[in-house]
């Protein structure tokens, strides 16, 4: 669906810290643009992007191909961003239950065994 929200309301940059939080492991940290950004094991999984209701996210190279080409009015990615494992995401523009997993795919990818195990079940 381009450009068309799925059904749940958007996520707000608070919203998003809080749900991270939820994470096994996860803690805000001050990132290199001064930034408060969850991590875990001190690394990020989302921190805002630079242009006014971005969020900049964590994902594998597959899963960026993936939601640009589903939605690319969503999902995108800048110059600066194209050799990096981030998707960028208008806020406005995402579900907030996909967004949701998304988030807890990239801690999922960042988490020790023991964090995934205090979760449960598989990869999200």
């Amino acid at each position: 669906m381009t450009g068309a929200r799925r059904g749940s309301r958007e996520m707000d940059w608070d919203e998003i810290v809080a749900f991270a939080l939820s994470l096994p492991g996860v803690t805000l940290e001050r990132a290199a643009k001064g930034s408060m950004v969850p991590m875990v094991r001190s690394r990020q999984i989302a921190a805002p992007g630079r242009a006014a209701g971005t969020i900049a996210l964590r994902a594998t190279r597959e899963e960026i191909e993936c939601l640009r080409a589903a939605e690319p009015d969503t999902f995108f990615q800048t110059s600066q961003y194209e050799d990096w494992p981030v998707v960028l995401v208008h806020a406005a523009l995402a579900d907030a239950d996909h967004l949701k997993a998304l988030i807890a795919r990239a801690w999922w990818d960042r988490a020790s065994a023991s964090q995934r195990a205090q979760r449960g079940g598989d990869r999200p």
